[in-house]
């Protein structure tokens, strides 16, 4: 995962704009945002799966970028007072906190609209059929369909009583499209058919729901300090998780048999993705 987030980072430093002008300000912002630290876990995914299929390391990477960077415009956004109201996110000033709330919303649009335009510049791949499908991929994973779906549904959570099967179909367009999207991606890069790329969205609902799951155990379980944001908010807020519903061991036994299927799911590849298949049982241990 260190190696990816190099690898990412330095596609990240020549993709973003370098501020200048007039309106430096929201491109030091979208800078900020995005070199705040974080696992990289969703370019981790797409440089993985990019790697099954023979990709150039250059243009999964531009891929990864893309990926981070509308993952991060979500963050910005999800952290403003109207949505979640977060000062901290990952241990440093929430964008909003550090610049204000119009220079966020400007740096997160941005941040939105450079993802695409990433994927679509011919670096990316020589094929226009294949940046197409990486950018109708995308759309549709981060649409009202996906993440901002998943995100509407979040925000009336806490007048609603949900139970488990909604707070899944939450969590799987929130945060499990843009791990699918992550998956996928690298079939989509190397040209793989259908069947590849079915399976690979398979293992990243599987992995996604085991990401969320722990997420809302730290939420439970953790410190700030460790997690690098605030905790207890699902409580405080009245939202029904998986974790409330099935209690800790009930969610810790869940997220473990996803975990296992997740990683099984990719057993026709046999030893080509070793980290693909560790990284769910990897998710059940993690701190922050």
């Amino acid at each position: 995962m260190q190696d990816a987030a190099r690898i990412v980072d330095a596609m990240l430093d020549r993709v973003l704009p370098k501020p200048h002008g007039l309106h430096a300000r929201v491109q030091e912002a979208m800078r900020y945002a995005t070199f705040a630290g974080g696992k990289r876990l969703r370019p981790f995914l797409v440089l993985n799966s990019a790697r099954l299929f023979g990709v150039e390391v250059a243009r999964a990477a531009r891929a990864a970028a893309a990926i981070e960077v509308l993952h991060t415009y979500s963050l910005v956004h999800d952290d403003l007072p109207c949505m979640d109201d977060d000062d901290l996110r990952r241990g440093r000033p929430t964008t909003h906190i550090a610049f204000d709330e119009m220079t966020a919303v400007l740096a997160g649009d941005a941040l939105l609209t450079v993802a695409f335009e990433i994927l679509a510049h011919p670096e990316t791949h020589p094929s226009g059929d294949v940046r197409s499908a990486l950018v109708l991929r995308l759309a549709q994973a981060s649409g009202s369909d996906g993440m901002i779906g998943g995100q509407m549904i979040d925000m009336q959570a806490a007048q609603n009583a949900f139970g488990a099967d909604e707070i899944i179909l939450l969590q799987r367009l929130k945060t499990g499209q843009l791990f699918e999207f992550s998956c996928e991606a690298g079939a989509i890069l190397g040209q793989a058919g259908q069947e590849d790329r079915d399976r690979l969205r398979a293992y990243a609902r599987d992995m996604g729901l085991v990401f969320q799951i722990t997420d809302d155990l730290l939420d439970v379980t953790s410190t700030a300090e460790k997690t690098g944001k605030a905790v207890g908010k699902d409580k405080d807020q009245g939202k029904a998780t998986l974790v409330s519903i099935m209690g800790i061991d009930g969610a810790r036994a869940e997220a473990e048999k996803l975990a296992r299927r997740a990683a099984a799911t990719l057993a026709p590849y046999g030893n080509a993705a070793p980290e693909l298949c560790e990284l769910p049982l990897f998710l059940l241990d993690r701190e922050s």
